[in-house]
C-alpha cells in the first residue's frame, strides 16, 4: 500500500508556498509523456531570502542538509502546482544534488541527503532515487544548494 503523501506533508507541519517565479528565460517543470523535469531550485525561505555561502567554509555540513531539505520542499510546491495533488507523484526516479562548497570539501553526499530524506520521508518507496551529489566553485547567486529532479506521475 503506498502511503498518502499529502497526510505526511501535514503531519510533517511543512507547509508549501506558491512557487517562485523561474529568475531566467526557463519555466518551473516540463511534462514529456509521464515525466516531469523540475528546474534546478535553491534554498529559498518562505520571505524570499536564500540560505548562501559554501559549505565546508561558510555553512557546516548540517546547515547544508538544512539547505537541501528546504530545496525538497520547494520541489514540492512546485508538484503540487503542476499536479494538483501530490499522490500523483509515482516516483521520484534521478536527483541531481549541486552543493557550493569549499575547494577541499568531501561530503557532498552528506549535504544532499538532506533533499533525499524529506522525499523519502513524504513519498514512502516511491521516494528512493537515483542520485548524484556533485560539488561547484559556485552557485548562482552564492545558494548553498541547488538540486533538478526527474519525477515519474501518474497518468
Amino acid at each position: 500500500m503506498s502511503q498518502d503523501a499529502e497526510a505526511k506533508l501535514k503531519e510533517k507541519g511543512i507547509v508549501l508556498a506558491t512557487p517562485g517565479k523561474p529568475v531566467a528565460n526557463y519555466v518551473n517543470a516540463v511534462r514529456v509523456g509521464n515525466l516531469l523535469y523540475l528546474s534546478g531550485k535553491g534554498p529559498t525561505k518562505p520571505d524570499g531570502s536564500n540560505i548562501t555561502g559554501k559549505v565546508g567554509k561558510d555553512l557546516t555540513i548540517e546547515q547544508g542538509y538544512e539547505a537541501a531539505k528546504l530545496v525538497a520542499i520547494n520541489h514540492l510546491a512546485v508538484l503540487k502546482a503542476e499536479l494538483g495533488d501530490l499522490n500523483k507523484v509515482k516516483r521520484i526516479v534521478k536527483v541531481l544534488g549541486m552543493v557550493n562548497c569549499a575547494d577541499d570539501f568531501k561530503d557532498q553526499p552528506k549535504v544532499i541527503n538532506g533533499y533525499s530524506d524529506l522525499m523519502v520521508d513524504i513519498f514512502g518507496d516511491k521516494g528512493k532515487h537515483a542520485r548524484s551529489a556533485v560539488g561547484m566553485g559556485s552557485l548562482p547567486m552564492n545558494i548553498a544548494v541547488e538540486v533538478e529532479v526527474i519525477v515519474e506521475i501518474e497518468d
